[in-house]
């Protein structure tokens, strides 16, 4: 009898092992403009995410999980925000400021651009309004891209939330690692986030930071950058030309 349970035991350990000890891997899309390390490849939902001035935009999550730790990475696209934003003043009544916003100015057509500059505050305020409470607060940069990071303790089972959280190129990311209590936190999903080009080539700027807010709405020219290899590109890999089609060691036109 004892022989049978250690057993049963034992299979039941050999068949869950998969499930919790998945390898890691480097995530990359180019569509999406992103990569990050997941515990598999991810699953993913097309959706809406509806912004701060209730414009519906198109959104796809990637999801993986690793036994009870869950990982996501939400990528919304402010892009198409401008036409909305025209679209939407069109149709306001006239001298309804509040709706039209500046068409051509600051503000933008239907509020489209202080959409953007605001997006990354909005999805960090999405986030403090779960039942949770907040550890930690910062802002930060990754490849030297701006955004944020928020910690939080989930109430309902003590589980942690690490998100990070970018705009670039005019589209938001947020990635999210949840583990249980007890468990490490997400450094390695955390840390391993970084931006592509549209050939899949790993982004990092150079001697300057980029800021949606100025770059992304064309305010000044984003900074020049080294490009990682894309994958298959041998023997002809360049690492060297940035977004302007320059090297980045060339004096500034």
């Amino acid at each position: 009898m004892q022989v049978r349970v250690l057993m049963s035991a034992l299979l039941v350990l050999s068949l869950a092992a998969p499930a919790v000890a998945q390898d890691w891997t480097e995530f990359a899309n180019a569509e999406d403009g992103f990569k990050l390390n997941f515990p598999g490849e991810p699953t993913v939902e097309t959706t809406t995410w509806t912004s701060e001035y209730d414009y519906e935009l198109p959104a796809r999550v990637y999801r993986a999980e690793r036994g009870p730790e869950r990982y996501s990475m939400t990528v919304v696209d402010y892009r198409v925000l401008e036409e909305m934003g025209i679209a939407r003043a069109k149709g306001c009544p006239p001298g309804a400021e509040p709706c039209t916003g500046q068409v051509g100015g600051v503000i933008g057509a239907g509020y489209w651009k202080n959409d953007v500059r605001g997006a990354m505050m909005y999805a960090t305020f999405q986030l403090l309004q779960r039942d949770a409470d907040l550890t930690h607060l910062m802002w930060n940069w990754n490849d030297l891209v701006e955004g944020h990071l928020v910690q939080l303790q989930n109430r309902a089972d003590q589980s942690r939330t690490f998100a990070s959280i970018h705009m670039h190129d005019n589209r938001l990311y947020v990635a999210e690692g949840t583990v249980p209590e007890g468990h490490p936190a997400p450094g390695l999903f955390q840390q391993s986030m970084g931006f592509v080009n549209s050939n899949g080539g790993g982004i990092r700027y150079q001697g300057m930071l980029y800021s949606n807010a100025y770059h992304g709405l064309g305010e000044y020219d984003p900074p020049n950058y080294r490009r990682a290899p894309q994958r298959g590109c041998e023997p002809n890999c360049d690492d060297r030309l940035g977004p302007t089609g320059r090297d980045p060691a060339a004096a500034p036109r």
